[in-house]
């Protein structure tokens, strides 16, 4: 929950140039009052623009609720989906997680599926048994080629806000496990597709060993994506 309209369009405009030439996939996700800025700002850019949540009705009694085709009608292509602080701060579930993934995919979004464990179940050493169950609900009504073309976040909450990063060790064994529950599901060729990505306190100085990993594909970035500076460096972190 951070700026207001003009600020999203300075920011578009100042890290633009800085990002032109990269090879990457960028994707801002940002609050409803700035999609239609952010979309106008954006054009003739490599910026993508999506939204950081909606419900998955198409219309009806939910006052101050976004749905998929609201989105899809001013031009968002992408939605972040059961992000952490959704289910911590708003009761969001892994079955109404799996409804909003189904109805994103229906209209044509492209969901950021986001996954992770608590500093409790992780020191209980329960958090690959907690992944693969959210991974497995949330999955649990799409097609072969809807999970193929899904990005799945890897966000452990206790990393995230906090200055702690797994190591990426540990961020790349889970995302391997993730490819691998995938694979058990949906078969090998659609786990190879799946974009996995790493977020939790990821910033320009650890950034580069994550994305040389072996099964990370990028990054859902939180606090460094504010910065210019800091997020162009993340961007460009090859060059």
């Amino acid at each position: 929950m951070n700026m207001l309209p003009d600020d999203t369009i300075r920011f578009i405009d100042e890290i633009t140039p800085l990002i032109k030439d990269t090879q990457s996939e960028i994707i801002l996700c940002v609050p409803y009052t700035d999609l239609f800025y952010a979309l106008l700002t954006a054009q003739n850019t490599n910026i993508k623009i999506g939204a950081q949540n909606m419900h998955w009705e198409e219309s009806g009694a939910y006052t101050g609720e976004v749905s998929a085709q609201m989105l899809k009608s001013i031009g968002v292509q992408y939605v972040i989906i059961g992000h952490s602080e959704r289910r911590q701060y708003f009761n969001e579930t892994d079955e109404t997680v799996a409804k909003k993934v189904k109805s994103a995919f229906q209209i044509g979004l492209n969901p950021i599926l986001c996954v992770g464990e608590t500093l409790e179940q992780r020191e209980q050493g329960k958090e690959e048994e907690v992944v693969k169950s959210q991974l497995k609900i949330a999955l649990s009504n799409l097609t072969e080629e809807e999970v193929a073309n899904i990005i799945i976040a890897y966000e452990p909450i206790w990393a995230i806000g906090t200055g702690k990063t797994a190591t990426s060790e540990d961020a790349n064994k889970m995302a391997k496990n993730i490819r691998q529950e995938i694979s058990n599901l949906y078969g090998q060729k659609v786990a190879e597709r799946v974009i996995i990505q790493y977020g939790g306190s990821v910033k320009s100085s650890n950034c580069k060993e994550l994305f040389e990993s072996s099964d990370i594909d990028g990054a859902l970035i939180g606090g460094a994506s504010l910065k210019v500076d800091e997020f162009a460096k993340i961007v460009n972190y090859d060059r």
